[in-house]
């Protein structure tokens, strides 16, 4: 969850958004280191009257700053390459959820039950108890078991949304007519907050999402609770 004067991201709760944070800091300090080279190299040129005749022709230099780009846009890309693919890495998920969007809500049908399914809908604001975030919470939340492959088909019923949970590394269009996948691994109990991550029409700022992972026995008593409901 993101609070007030909050500078960098949200704590990682999956192991991709961990590869995330790592890749994050990696590439920003090599922009760093680039942008201090190159700050130094501006103030050393305006500040000094003197003139090196090497510096104005020299192969070596030039050969320098030709080859060295090119290794740190090759340190940048392979870690990059990593994650893509790790991101895109589906085995044998424990469960399967359709998430739909509609304008504007979120619908979850829970694919390895016959009949488990609900639409979340956001909270109006003067319902909110104590304690509940504003704009962010739902009357029915997307629950999960924590520390299990989860895979979510994300597809729309009208225009496009985005299902996106930041926390848990996650973000997939959602396309009317088409079916997106996507899938992701809680590494610890809690409750994740998410919102439409695609403008959608006039009220794209009030389709929340909420994923609450908990331990595999209160999922599966939650599952038997909602199914006796319906």
């Amino acid at each position: 969850m993101a609070h007030p004067t909050q500078l960098g991201f949200q704590d990682a709760a999956s192991p991709v958004m961990e590869e995330l944070l790592h890749f994050h800091d990696h590439a920003l300090m090599i922009v760093f280191l680039i942008s201090t080279l190159v700050l130094y190299i501006i103030v050393a040129m305006v500040s000094t009257k003197l003139t090196n005749k090497y510096i104005l022709d020299s192969q070596e230099i030039e050969i320098v700053w030709t080859v060295l780009p090119a290794v740190i846009l090759i340190l940048i890309a392979l870690p990059s390459l990593r994650i893509l693919y790790l991101m895109d890495e589906i085995n044998d998920p424990h469960l399967t959820i359709k998430a739909m969007g509609h304008q504007w809500y979120w619908s979850y049908e829970y694919t390895d039950y016959e009949d488990l399914n609900f639409d979340s809908y956001m909270i109006p604001t003067q319902d909110l108890t104590p304690g509940q975030f504003r704009l962010l919470e739902t009357d029915h939340r997307m629950v999960v078991p924590m520390e299990s492959p989860i895979r979510v088909l994300v597809s729309a019923e009208d225009v496009l949304h985005s299902w996106a949970v930041p926390s848990l590394g996650v973000k997939m269009d959602a396309v009317p007519g088409r079916l997106n996948q996507i899938a992701f691994i809680a590494s610890r109990p809690g409750v994740f907050y998410g919102q439409c991550s695609e403008i959608c029409g006039a009220n794209h700022s009030f389709m929340p999402i909420v994923v609450e992972a908990v331990p595999l026995e209160h999922f599966q008593n939650w599952s038997s609770l909602m199914l006796e409901d319906a």
